[in-house]
C-alpha cells in the first residue's frame, strides 16, 4: 500500500474516532485523564518534557522535486525519503494499535489559496487544539490536503515534513505548538509559487478599515499587541499576502499566558473558556483558578482559543493591503528604542536580520533569553531561501507605499536581570500613536548608534522613554552594549553579502 492508502486503512479503524464537538473532545479527554478542566471551563494540560518546540529535531524529506528550493541547514535538516517512509510505517503501526482520533478542517481564509488539514493524533485533546487553530473544513473541496500524523508515545523526538507527499509526522513530543508550526512551514513552502506572501505576523484592522501587520518570533508580542480594544483582529501569528490583500491563515489564537493580566489583556483573558486549552498553566489544587504567575513548568505557557471566543474580530478574517508594517524585537541587550522608523532599505535589513530574544521555554533547551537573529522573523518556518521571502515582501511596500517601522518590546536600563522590559501601555501608546498618524508632524533624531529615525515625543508617553541611553545608570555601559550589538549585526549579515543590493548591506548599524 501507498502512503495514502495506509492512512485510509487507519482512518476506518474502530480504534479512530472522529469527534466533532468541543464537549465530546473534552468528555474523552477528561476520561482518559489527559487534563483537567479549569474554573472558567478552559482544559488544562501539561506537556511533560517538552513545553516548547524541538527545532533540532525537525527535518525536511530532500526530495530532488524540492532540494533546490529549500534552504538546508541547521534549521532546515535533511531527512532521506527511505528515514521518512520508515518512521512513517512506524508511526501507522503505533497509532492503529490504540485509540487515536481524528479531526478534518482547513487553512487559509482565501479560499483561492486554502488547503485541507487532517490530524491523526493519540492524544484527544490535540484535536481541541486543532479545533482552536484551524479552520473549519471546506465543502467539497479538490485542492491539497495536509495531513499530520501524531504520535506523542515514540521513544525518539521527530518532527518530519515532506513536502511532496502532503505529510507531517510529529512524534515523540506532546507540546501541541508543533502541530501548529507544521501547517505554517507547509504553507510558507506552496504559496510563494502561487506569488503569495507567506508571513509570521498578527494583523489587524481600524474601524474605518486602515489593515496593519506586526512581524516578530515568539514572545515579542504579536497576540498582546494585536488583541487591541480600538481594532479589529484578523488574526495573532500566521497570514498571507496576495494581490487582493490580507488573509489569516488561522482560525484560532495561540497566546503566551505567563503573566497574563484581566487589565492589560482583557481579549485574550476572556476567551479563556470552555473550547479553549491551557498549556502548562498550574491550577489552583481546589479552586481550579490558573495561576498565569506561575512557571514552575514553563516560561512559555500557552492558551489556544478560536477566534469565535475573541470579541472585535473581522468575521472573515480578510483585510485590504496594510498601510503599516511593524516589526516587533525584544532586545535583551536594552539599547534598541522603543519605536523607530525605518527606510526601505532599512526595512529589508532589519526583515532578513530578523533580531530578536529567544525567551526562556521558546524552544528546547532555552532556559534564559539571549540573543537571536531569525531571518523574516520566522526562519524556523521557512522552507525556501529568505530572499524569495524577503523579495516578495519589497515588492509588496514597493506597490502599496507601506511605512514601516521597528518596535523594541524587549528591555531598557540593562540586559534581563538588570533593567526592566518596556511597560505594555508604552509599547501600545507608540503603536497607536503610528496608526492614528500622531507622528506625521514630529520630528525624529538619528540614533547615533544604529542609525534609526527615532521619534523625539509622543502623546501619552514620557520623552525620555523614548531615548534608551537616559534609562541607563552608567552611558559608557549604554554605549558599550549598544556596540556589542551593532557587532552582532554585522557579523550575521554578513552572509548576504553579495546577495542584496549594496543599500540593504549597508543600511544596518556600523559596529563600534
Amino acid at each position: 500500500m501507498n502512503h495514502q492508502e495506509m492512512i485510509e486503512t487507519l482512518l476506518k479503524s474502530p480504534n479512530c474516532k472522529s469527534l466533532t464537538s468541543n464537549a465530546a473532545l473534552i468528555e474523552k479527554a477528561l476520561l482518559r485523564n489527559e487534563g483537567q478542566l479549569s474554573n472558567r471551563g478552559s482544559f488544562s494540560v501539561k506537556t511533560g518534557a517538552h513545553t516548547g518546540r524541538s527545532p533540532k529535531d525537525r527535518y525536511l524529506v530532500d526530495d530532488p522535486s524540492v532540494n533546490a528550493a529549500i534552504e538546508w541547514g541547521s534549521i532546515n535538516q535533511p531527512m532521506s525519503s527511505t528515514d521518512f517512509d520508515v518512521l512513517f510505517s512506524a508511526t501507522i503501526k503505533a497509532l492503529g494499535s490504540k485509540e487515536i482520533f481524528m479531526l478534518a478542517g482547513s487553512a487559509c481564509a482565501d479560499i483561492s489559496h486554502a488547503i485541507g488539514v487532517t490530524v491523526i493524533a493519540d492524544l484527544a485533546w490535540h484535536n481541541l487544539f486543532a479545533r482552536c487553530m484551524f479552520r473549519k473544513p471546506i465543502k467539497h473541496f479538490k485542492g491539497k490536503n495536509l495531513t499530520i500524523l501524531v504520535d506523542t508515545h515514540a521513544t525518539k523526538t521527530t518532527i518530519a515534513l515532506d513536502l511532496t507527499k502532503n505529510l507531517v509526522i510529529i512524534s515523540g513530543t506532546s507540546y501541541a505548538g508543533e502541530i501548529k508550526k507544521a501547517v505554517f512551514s507547509f504553507l510558507n513552502f506552496i504559496l510563494p509559487e502561487q506569488q503569495v506572501f507567506p508571513m509570521h505576523c498578527a494583523s489587524t484592522m481600524g474601524r474605518e478599515g486602515d489593515v496593519a501587520l506586526l512581524f516578530g518570533l515568539s514572545g515579542t508580542g504579536k497576540t498582546t499587541l494585536s488583541a487591541d480594544p480600538e481594532r479589529l483582529l484578523i488574526g495573532d501569528d500566521e497570514h498571507g499576502w496576495s494581490d487582493t490583500g490580507i488573509f489569516n491563515f488561522e482560525g484560532g489564537c495561540y497566546a503566551k499566558t505567563i503573566k497574563l493580566s484581566p487589565k492589560a489583556e482583557p481579549h485574550i483573558f476572556e476567551a479563556l473558556q470552555f473550547g479553549s486549552v491551557l498549556e502548562n498553566v498550574p491550577l489552583d489544587e481546589k479552586t481550579r483558578i490558573p495561576d498565569f504567575f506561575d512557571a514552575s513548568l514553563t516560561e512559555n505557557t500557552r492558551a489556544a482559543y478560536p477566534l469565535d471566543l475573541v470579541r472585535d474580530i473581522c468575521p472573515d478574517s480578510l483585510g485590504g493591503h496594510p498601510k503599516n508594517i511593524f516589526f516587533l524585537t525584544c532586545d535583551a541587550f536594552g539599547v534598541l528604542p522603543p519605536l523607530s522608523r525605518l527606510n526601505e532599505f532599512q526595512a529589508m535589513y532589519h526583515f532578513l536580520s530578523g533580531y530578536t530574544a529567544k525567551v526562556a521555554g521558546t524552544e528546547q533547551g532555552v532556559t534564559e533569553p539571549s540573543a537571536t537573529f531569525s531571518s523574516c522573523f520566522g526562519a524556523p518556518f521557512m522552507p525556501r531561501h529568505s530572499s524569495i521571502y524577503a523579495g516578495l515582501l519589497q515588492k509588496k511596500i514597493q506597490s502599496h507605499n507601506c511605512k514601516v517601522w521597528l518596535i523594541n518590546t524587549g528591555w531598557r536600563g540593562g540586559n534581563p536581570g538588570v533593567g526592566h522590559r518596556f511597560p505594555i501601555q508604552v509599547t501600545r501608546a507608540l503603536l497607536s500613536g503610528v496608526l492614528h498618524g500622531n507622528f506625521d508632524s514630529i520630528t525624529f533624531r538619528k540614533d547615533s548608534c544604529f542609525g534609526l529615525e527615532v521619534p523625539t515625543s509622543c502623546p501619552g508617553v514620557e520623552k525620555e522613554m523614548l531615548n534608551p541611553m537616559l534609562a541607563w545608570v552608567n552611558h559608557d555601559d549604554y554605549r558599550a552594549n549598544a556596540g556589542k550589538l551593532s557587532n552582532l549585526f554585522e557579523a550575521n549579515f554578513k552572509k548576504f553579502e553579495g546577495k542584496v543590493a549594496f543599500e540593504v548591506f549597508n543600511a544596518g548599524p556600523k559596529p563600534q
